[in-house]
């Protein structure tokens, strides 16, 4: 786990990673491979299109709670639980057409917070911490049984794909690392 002031720590959630799209009425649902889920999670849908703001893009990611508050991503896959899940989001690329993907995290993260100031279910603001945290971060993390946490470069601009300014680290006795083990 990266350690400094330069560092953006993030719960990993164990869902699906989606792009929400919203101008004006239209709201769509993206997957990383992109895919149109627009249909799949009504309340993702509906909490964009209660925002105030009719034209945004935010990265997050798609998870089914299970009653201890964790992310069942058995739930989630089963497709039974569709109008129960909820978006957490961590990015925003773009809002009122503006391209916001060149800002560094930080700011993004402020754009982001103010876009979902009024809180609505269904899309939240992922929680984060910044700086020499990581470590004590992720062994917490571990210990509340979740995935892992993503550490990112606070001062770098939006990439698509995989990024060396993004450290994914994963809890070892997490079931998402059976599941990836499998595949």
């Amino acid at each position: 786990m990266p350690a400094g002031a330069d560092w953006i720590h993030e719960i990993k959630h164990d869902g699906y990673r989606l792009v929400i799209q919203r101008e004006g009425k239209r709201v769509r649902l993206f997957t990383r491979n992109g895919n149109d889920w627009s249909n799949r999670f009504p309340l993702i849908t509906e909490a964009a299109l209660r925002n105030r703001i009719s034209s945004f893009v935010i990265d997050g990611e798609a998870v089914l709670l299970g009653v201890d508050g964790r992310s069942d991503f058995a739930g989630l896959h089963s497709r039974k639980h569709n109008d129960e899940v909820q978006f957490y989001a961590f990015d925003i690329l773009g809002m009122q057409g503006e391209d916001l993907r060149q800002l560094p995290l930080h700011l993004r993260k402020n754009n982001l917070a103010r876009l979902l100031a009024r809180r609505v279910a269904g899309i939240f603001l992922s929680d984060f911490e910044q700086g020499e945290i990581g470590p004590d971060l992720f062994r917490h993390a571990c210990m509340m049984g979740l995935e892992g946490l993503v550490s990112k470069r606070r001062d770098r601009p939006y990439r698509g794909g995989r990024s060396p300014h993004w450290i994914k680290v994963k809890n070892p006795n997490h079931p998402a690392m059976t599941r990836v083990k499998k595949s």
